[in-house]
């Protein structure tokens, strides 16, 4: 919006009158709030009459396409600061209650008594105020047992008090937890599954690799899906091409060789039945190296 220079109130009024039919609106509220801004100054809105006010009132209203009481808005903000400023929403916030302070004397409190429900804690920490005189339990004895838990949610609780409790480790008596030790003589079996992967969303087959520790003698079978119907079958097929008795299978401790399954063939042949130990990524490194020198390469 330009004016090449202010308009006079008779030239205003001809305006509003040829333009009745017409709509005008601003591109954005930025340009629309600082013309008019200009328009009142050079109006000298705030000495003018009642019925000249209203003119101008029109005339805003028709040049930006805001309504009556939006320009109104706009001319009682003029007319008391001087500036026609857009407003920064400020959404409405209830007032805190309580302070960083008490949050943290809650979770002194908690740590206490390891943590009691809400009713328990609201019950100490109103007896700790009007029992025992603590001043600094005035606004927590006041507190309602539900706010005791959104309290509990809040970052400054979190990082005053922060109960870690450790997962207990589940034990599995399949297999032994140590490396292989042929001592030089065939039949210690490495085994490891490969994935060969999946094509236009069909899923591909998985690899069963076991390798002869000593002889390096090496047999690949494939099975479609990784469970004890489909592996059992190709396990005693792989083991019974290798030329020497089976003393030994190691492998990682994946679910689909550490199972009673698995671990009932084995006993039948009398091998014992090793799986790798934590951060001891060579217990099994002869498998893994055959995965890729071998099956991922040829197949």
């Amino acid at each position: 919006m330009k004016e090449e220079k202010p308009l006079s109130l008779e030239q205003v009024r001809a305006f509003l009158e040829a333009s009745e039919e017409i709509r005008f609106e601003g591109r954005n509220r930025k340009e629309i709030y600082y013309w008019v801004k200009q328009t009142l100054i050079e109006q000298q809105y705030q000495v003018r009459g009642k019925a000249e006010k209203g003119l101008l009132k029109s005339y805003a209203a028709k040049m930006t396409g805001l309504s009556r009481a939006q320009v109104t808005r706009l001319i009682g903000q003029y007319v008391g600061t001087g500036q026609v400023e857009e407003r920064v929403y400020r959404r409405r916030r209830f007032p805190s209650l309580y302070t960083r302070r008490d949050i943290e004397l809650l979770a002194e409190v908690d740590e206490a008594h390891e943590t009691l429900s809400g009713p328990a804690t609201q019950k100490i920490l109103y007896r700790e105020y009007h029992e025992y005189g603590g001043s600094k339990y005035e606004r927590l004895a006041r507190i309602s047992m539900a706010h005791i838990y959104n309290l509990r949610k809040s970052g400054t609780y979190r990082k005053r008090r922060i109960a870690y409790q450790a997962t207990r480790p589940t034990k599995v008596s399949i297999g032994e937890r140590r490396k292989p030790d042929p001592q030089g003589r065939p039949g210690y079996l490495r085994v490891d599954t490969v994935h060969q992967g999946d094509l236009e969303g069909i899923k591909g087959v998985y690899h069963i690799n076991a390798v002869d520790e000593v002889t390096q003698w090496q047999v690949v079978g494939a099975v479609a899906q990784i469970s004890e119907a489909w592996l059992l079958p190709v396990l005693e097929g792989l083991m019974e091409q290798f030329p020497f008795r089976i003393r030994g299978f190691h492998s990682d401790n994946g679910s689909e060789f550490i199972n009673h399954t698995v671990a009932k063939l084995l006993n039948k042949l009398l091998a014992e039945q090793t799986k790798s130990r934590p951060r001891r990524c060579n217990d099994n490194g002869l498998a893994e190296c055959k995965n890729g020198a071998v099956v991922r390469r040829t197949h």
